[in-house]
């Protein structure tokens, strides 16, 4: 059972490096056979196709996002709330940049046979910042736009500090995206 356990690692590890430098498109199921380190055979065994591979390592990674993004927010409320899940999914953007990559560059593609769960995964995890933009002083019916704004606002800020301004700080990153949060538009 271990070995098994191994082999499905390497594989989805391997498929989600190919797919964060070349797209899930560009990636071939050789490509993450010979990255992995196993045989065609395992890599067909464990994941019946391409689809398959590819839909089960972000239901992995984004499902994680959600429980890690939860823990963060715990029984904090508030900016309290929305301060400690910023620094959280900057963290996670750390911690796994090819994901981060990956999620950026195939959340709006609706043509994807993954692409239900991955809508699913993704509405879990913008409900953790819904909540915590709810208990604020914002109008109600927004809370749900705002959280979508704010996660795609950290996401591409991360993406943007690791590429171009890996020397800042991941609370220099944070405290600049919550100024952003914070101004108020006059008028």
């Amino acid at each position: 059972m271990a070995r098994a356990n191994t082999t499905k690692r390497a594989i989805l590890d391997a498929a989600l490096e190919l797919a964060a430098t070349k797209g899930i498109t560009g990636t071939t199921m050789d490509e993450v056979a010979e990255l992995a380190g196993v045989a065609k055979g395992s890599l067909y065994y464990n994941f019946s196709s391409k689809d398959q591979l590819f839909e089960a390592m972000l239901q992995e990674g984004v499902g994680a996002l959600a429980d890690s993004l939860r823990t963060a927010k715990g029984e904090l409320r508030g900016w309290p709330a929305i301060e400690a899940l910023v620094r959280q999914l900057l963290d996670r953007i750390v911690a796994n940049a090819p994901l981060a990559k990956l999620m950026a560059s195939e959340i709006f593609r609706t043509d994807r046979a993954w692409q239900q769960t991955l809508f699913a995964l993704r509405h879990e995890a913008l409900a953790v910042f819904e909540e915590a933009i709810d208990e604020t002083d914002v109008p109600a019916g927004r809370a749900g736009i705002m959280a979508s704004s704010v996660f795609g606002a950290v996401l591409l800020a991360g993406l943007e500090w690791l590429v171009f301004e890996p020397e800042r700080s991941r609370d220099e990153v944070a405290a600049a995206i919550l100024a952003t949060l914070r101004v108020r538009p006059t008028g």
